[in-house]
């Protein structure tokens, strides 16, 4: 795609290939083939695509307020906000992907051609909903200048791609189980994640095609199509302990570390203590039981930020909070919550202490074993896809129970931070606290009006997309919620796309000369889903 040859450069490699043609060659190595294997190549892509994901993620986190801290915490962006992501997938992802895809073709290997195809469409439909427009036509093979595709014209191929993909499923499949990251080289649940990833994309389009995307959400439902229905068949990247090479989530290898990743949110840490949430604990790690907003010493630890907070940050590295167990493999926080009262019954105190211990009030840091970095990258899960269910059922009128799709997305999703923290040396959530919370959140769901139920149930996906910025922030565009704190200081308007990678608009000769239009065009121009 970047590749710009010299006439003079490429008259000589063509030579050169001509005239060896006819001798033997010496220097060749059977134990290192030319051709690329596709068992290594294909997670090479999965890792990648998470890898790179984490650029995109982050910047959905900060505008999104699961952080009060990036630039994008104030609506800011620069054409270097995302160009290592920009730079990752279409140099690295996507290229493997396609050569596993055309290799994978040549060798009938079709369980890996489905793969990389469903990767693809994936990755590309998540590029569409951050930065609208990219090349896809021409971002494969020697374009050196790819024309960027309009993102309705990019949805269209994708949903026909997951297409592809499922039919070459049934040619044949057989996929190395430690080929395959994400499922072990199981087909089932490669269906599933197809069928969700339609479902995804089918409520992404319902303001500017109602017509296919409630069709295509009834089609899916009463054909049975195979969904992901269990936390076991989640598409989720999983990270490991190991410090190297390093498999840790980064967002625990960033917070910590001794300079810290940057502050938790104050709208998310009073939305799930207000709301009484027991997945606070899990989702804030306090150092210290006194401190307060701007460092201060008279609150109980929650020594986060306001959004839009752009103030210089003092010496408190080891007095903020952090991110704790859920979803980067933190810590735990075992530690006493003072202004807790007996009306709270799934936040509370039982168990919990007011010294330091391994799971209270420390200074915690990797290099001395706090944590373990096992965390996961939640891409599209069970919970998610009982939100979507229960979103098109109050939207689309699917026929579903939009009541019981909410309790259930919660209960799944509480369900997932109980097992990661219970495989991470953490606490475990009493399924009679999970019952109970979701009991209370059904209860108000029916209780409340048509708008009023479509605020909690988004409010609800917010809280459990921690973890995925992105799709939080998609869902942001697409219905106004959740209702998001006031910035202190804004330096621009919300951002409704990503900013380019300025590499991009200054080397790609279709976009130079409007560069700093299309720029701009990005903060203020919805996609093409937004409406």
């Amino acid at each position: 795609m970047r590749g710009k040859f010299k006439i003079s450069a490429l008259l000589v490699l063509l030579f050169l290939a001509s005239s060896c043609s006819d001798f033997v060659d010496i220097n060749s190595d059977p134990n290192n083939p030319t051709k690329p294997t596709l068992s290594l190549l294909l997670p090479a892509t999965q890792m990648s695509l998470a890898g790179y994901f984490n650029g995109v993620n982050a910047g959905g986190s900060s505008a999104m307020q699961h952080f009060a801290s990036g630039a994008l915490n104030r609506w800011n962006q620069s054409g270097t906000s995302f160009s290592t992501p920009w730079s990752g997938f279409y140099t690295a992802t996507i290229p493997d992907l396609e050569t596993v895809i055309r290799e994978g073709t040549a060798q009938e290997a079709w369980g890996y051609v489905a793969i990389a195809k469903l990767e693809k469409a994936y990755l590309y439909s998540i590029m569409v909903d951050v930065w609208g427009d990219v090349p896809y036509t021409q971002a494969a093979g020697e374009f050196a200048d790819p024309a960027l595709d309009k993102g309705a014209d990019i949805y269209t191929s994708l949903f026909a791609l997951i297409d592809e993909a499922l039919a070459d499923m049934n040619k044949s499949f057989t996929v190395a189980a430690g080929s395959d990251i994400f499922y072990q080289g199981n087909k089932t649940n490669w269906t599933r994640m197809a069928n969700s990833l339609k479902l995804k994309m089918f409520n992404q389009i319902r303001l500017s095609d109602p017509a296919k995307a409630s069709a295509g959400i009834k089609a899916l439902l009463s054909s049975g199509a195979l969904l992901i229905a269990d936390n076991a068949q989640d598409f989720t990247f999983k990270y490991g302990t190991n410090v190297t090479p390093n498999a840790r989530h980064p967002w625990y290898v960033s917070w910590y570390g001794s300079s810290r990743g940057g502050y938790v949110s104050m709208p998310l840490v009073n939305n799930l203590k207000d709301s009484d949430d027991p997945r606070l604990r899990y989702y804030v790690f306090r150092q210290n039981s006194t401190v307060g907003l701007a460092n201060s010493n008279n609150g109980e630890g929650y020594y986060g930020r306001e959004p839009g907070d752009g103030a210089a940050s003092p010496a408190d590295a080891n007095t903020r909070a952090l991110i704790g167990i859920y979803p980067a493999g933190g810590l735990y926080d075992n530690g006493t919550i003072k202004t807790l009262t007996a009306a709270n019954v799934y936040l509370n105190n039982t168990g919990a202490v007011s010294t330091s211990t391994s799971n209270s009030f420390k200074i915690p840091l990797s290099t001395a074993g706090d944590g373990t970095g096992a965390g996961i990258l939640p891409l599209i899960t069970n919970s998610m896809v009982k939100f979507i269910r229960a979103e098109a059922a109050l939207t689309m009128g699917t026929g579903e129970d939009a009541a019981q799709l909410l309790a259930d997305a919660v209960t799944a999703q509480l369900t997932t931070v109980s097992t990661l923290a219970g495989s991470n040396k953490g606490t475990t959530i009493p399924a009679a606290t999970i019952t109970g919370f979701v009991n209370k959140v059904k209860t108000q769901f029916t209780a409340a009006s048509e708008t009023g139920k479509m605020e909690l149930l988004m409010t609800q996906k917010w809280i459990a997309l921690f973890g995925n910025g992105v799709e939080s922030y998609n869902d942001y565009r697409r219905t106004g919620l959740p209702k998001l704190g006031d910035l202190v200081s804004p330096l621009d308007v919300f951002p409704l796309r990503f900013y380019y990678s300025e590499t991009e608009l200054t080397s790609n000769e279709t976009l130079i000369k409007d560069r700093e239009t299309i720029q701009r065009a990005q903060q203020t121009t919805p996609v093409f889903w937004d409406k």
